[in-house]
This record gives C-alpha cells, sequence and structure tokens, in this order.
C-alpha cells in the first residue's frame, strides 16, 4: 500500500539526471535497491541477505508506522473509517489502497502521513550499522524501497541498483505472487516509473529477464562493482 510498488503518487515520473551520493562512511556501504513491482527486487534482497548483508525492507517500515504508530492509526481511522484495521489490530491495506488509488488526494494526504515516518526509520537504519567492524570490513547494508527514487533518498546512499524486468513478465508474476487480475497488475504499473527512467538514476542495473539464478548472479556481480568502484574513490 502506501510504500508498496504498487501504490505511488500520480503518473509515471519523468526519467532525471542522476543525483549526486551520500559521503561515504568507512566501513560502510548503503544500497539502494529499486525497481518496479514484479521485477524481481525482494528476491535480489533475499540473495544479498544470505551473502550477509543487512537488509533494510522500507515496506516492512511501512506496516510497523500504519500498524502501530498511534497518530497514524487516528488519523487513517478518521478518514477511512474504523472499519480499515483488522481485529488483529493490522491495517487492512487492501482496502485503503483500492480508496486511495483513484483519488490523488487522499493519496497525497497517506502519504504526507506515512512516508516522512519510514524516512525517518531509514535514516535511523543507517545510523545503527555506522561503525565500521573490528576487522575492517564494509558493513552492507541494504534499503529494499521501492519508491526511494521518490523520496530522493538516493542521495543518502552510496550507490543505487535496479532490478528490472519486461513488463509483461512483471504483470505474469503480480498475477502469479500477489493474486491480482491482468488488469489490475497492468494499472498499477502503469502509475509506475518506467524501465527507463529507474535506470536513468541507478548506478548499476540488472535485467531480470530470464532465471532467477542469473539474474541473482548478476546482481551480485553489480554489488561487488560498485563497492570496488567506491572503495577505489576513498
Amino acid at each position: 500500500m502506501c510504500t508498496d510498488d504498487a501504490i505511488r503518487s500520480g503518473a509515471p515520473a519523468p526519467a532525471t539526471p542522476a543525483r549526486p551520493r551520500r559521503a561515504s562512511t568507512p566501513g560502510l556501504f548503503v544500497l539502494g535497491l529499486v525497481g518496479p513491482a514484479g521485477g524481481g527486487k525482494s528476491t535480489v534482497a533475499r540473495a544479498l541477505a544470505e551473502d550477509g548483508a543487512r537488509v533494510v525492507e522500507a515496506d516492512r517500515l511501512g506496516h510497523e508506522v500504519t500498524d502501530r504508530d498511534p497518530d497514524v492509526r487516528a488519523a487513517l481511522i478518521d478518514e477511512h473509517g474504523p472499519s480499515v484495521y483488522r481485529a488483529d489490530g493490522t491495517l487492512d491495506r487492501a482496502q485503503v489502497a483500492a480508496r486511495v488509488f483513484r483519488d490523488p488526494a487522499a493519496l497525497e494526504r497517506l502519504n504526507q502521513l506515512v512516508h516522512p515516518r519510514i524516512l525517518d526509520r531509514l535514516r535511523a537504519a543507517v545510523r545503527a550499522v555506522e561503525e565500521p567492524q573490528a576487522d575492517g570490513a564494509a558493513n552492507l547494508l541494504v534499503l529494499d524501497a521501492a519508491l526511494l527514487l521518490d523520496w530522493g533518498f538516493e542521495r543518502e546512499c552510496d550507490a543505487v541498483l535496479a532490478v528490472l524486468a519486461p513488463r509483461e513478465q512483471s504483470v505474469a508474476r503480480l498475477m502469479r505472487s500477489r493474486g491480482w487480475s491482468e488488469a489490475t497488475a497492468r494499472e498499477r504499473l502503469s502509475v509506475a516509473r518506467s524501465n527507463e527512467s529507474f535506470a536513468s538514476l541507478a548506478d548499476e542495473t540488472v535485467m531480470n529477464d530470464g532465471r532467477e539464478d542469473a539474474a541473482v548472479a548478476a546482481a551480485r556481480a553489480a554489488v561487488a562493482r560498485l563497492v570496488a568502484r567506491r572503495a577505489a574513490t576513498r
């Protein structure tokens, strides 16, 4: 919903020139991981976690905000009614998404309510791992965030890796993984960044258009290049 690839603000964002990156902290490499829904970003994030990287999922932080922040809960109930929260206290994200998807004003209110709190948590995650490891090895912190570029948060990363896929493959994956209809998958992707826009702001790009293991291998190689490139500029 609010941090999900499925919901972003308004029309597709145009491609824009690459933006500057953060001033590196010794012992820490912050990788922004971006891409459209159904592109395979989460698959790459899991593989990097298996390699020892710490992965922070912006969508999970969004769940924390909407489910646990009392001010956010009160605001959402005030706007959408108490039925948007289930009996277990979690937000019915599908219900809210359906309401705001075609209402730009409601979507903007939702974003203004939730996104600053997610950004605070992302920055806290970076601060938490800024101290170098005792053996001098770099900590790899992966920020898995569909809206990272919309927030301008790539400026707070050492590099950005985009995981992309042909539109038809993304549609098919979303139908399988999320149970969406083809029409819903196409509609949600139509308001997301294009592959070209993601690629224009990324430092490396992986095209996930074949076997998953090949895309993961390409992503690992891309990360190694990015870390080596940053180390060479210090």
